[in-house]
């Protein structure tokens, strides 16, 4: 039974299908520590659904087993955004890894259930369930969790998605991975804002992912400089790990590569209406921000690394009917004028 899942798993496209109990996760203890020392943010929905979090029973009764699988969005490619264009994270140039993993796992889970009988039941979730996919994913042993917080394979290194399914059918779990990153600190002396508080902790309020993805309101004035170039998500933890020698393009996202989102012209994106965004990013990951929380990022991107030629597009969108996009343009042509103001021979 379990062969011959991992196989259906694997012509379904998953690089990775391990097996854990359904028992509480490892750390969550940490993770309710986690949630009272308010490290996660605006992120209200950890902390609503924490009960769920800690207790997969709650999430399905009578659970068993916890199915692990991960996709690999590995390119080979090492295109980075020149300083002066946008720059979104890797993850976030393909089509969106919900509806292109949910469509698979749906077919896995349904193979489960068949397997199974009348009497098994079945839950499918992909970064959308009330699960601690990282805990569960190293003690299923898809990889190990790593100083950063994520999770880190032998075999794929740092680059993939996870998603679980939760099963009252009973199966034998799977090994646990042990931490391998031994005195390696690069992830955490990668990081732009310090995020990384320690090995192990990461404080989501400070992570630019965290500021241009799930914040939805104003970007701390003191964390704008450090965000740079990036509009969307941020790769530096990432990209510093020393496992990625071992990372493999994968087969379920290959072909759902978005080539275009290498990289993006700030003062293009700048002039997108509502209609134009949505007809621009439909079907990726990009589309959670919305127009205002896109050109709220633009806006601080040009202010990072913008000259004068820029302020003609900043003083238009300093007259967007959207509030958060006028503030943080506001913000982008001071700090444009303020660097003009430094070089000899210059005056506003």
């Amino acid at each position: 039974m379990k062969d011959a899942i991992r196989q259906r798993a694997k012509e379904l496209g998953f690089d990775l299908c391990r097996f854990t109990e359904a028992r509480a996760p490892d750390h969550a203890a940490h993770f309710e520590q986690w949630l009272k020392d308010g490290r996660h943010g605006a992120m209200g929905y950890l902390e609503r659904n924490a009960h769920k979090r800690v207790d997969p029973q709650q999430v399905l009764a009578d659970a068993k087993t916890i199915l692990v699988v991960a996709a690999s969005y590995w390119n080979g490619d090492e295109i980075t955004a020149s300083p002066q264009h946008g720059q979104f994270a890797r993850y976030a140039r393909y089509a969106d890894y919900h509806d292109v993993m949910g469509d698979r796992l749906k077919q896995l889970s349904a193979f489960v259930d068949q397997l199974g009988g009348l009497e098994t039941k079945s839950l499918w979730y992909v970064d959308t369930g009330p699960l601690l996919e990282r805990d569960l994913a190293q003690r299923a042993g898809i990889g190990f969790i790593g100083k950063h917080t994520n999770v880190i394979s032998r075999e794929l290194g740092n680059w993939f998605f996870l998603a679980e399914i939760i099963t009252t059918l009973g199966v034998e779990p799977d090994p646990s991975e042990k931490n391998r990153c031994g005195s390696c600190r690069r992830c955490i002396d990668s990081c732009p804002t310090n995020a990384i508080t320690a090995p192990f902790q990461l404080d989501a309020r400070r992570c630019i992912s965290y500021l241009t993805i799930e914040l939805k309101d104003s970007i701390p004035l003191e964390l704008r400089p450090a965000i740079g170039n990036r509009i969307y998500g941020c790769d530096d933890c990432l990209a510093a790990c020393p496992w990625n020698k071992f990372a493999k393009t994968g087969a379920l996202m290959a072909e759902h590569r978005r080539a275009d989102l290498d990289q993006a012209d700030l003062l293009d994106l700048l002039s997108l209406d509502d209609a134009a965004f949505k007809q621009r990013f439909a079907g990726t990951p990009i589309l959670r921000t919305k127009r205002r929380g896109l050109l709220r990022n633009v806006c601080v991107a040009l202010g990072n690394v913008g000259d004068q030629t820029v302020l003609p597009a900043l003083e238009r969108a300093a007259r967007d009917p959207e509030p958060l996009i006028v503030e943080h343009a506001l913000w982008a042509i001071e700090q444009i004028k303020n660097r003009r103001c430094l070089i000899p021979n210059h005056t506003v």
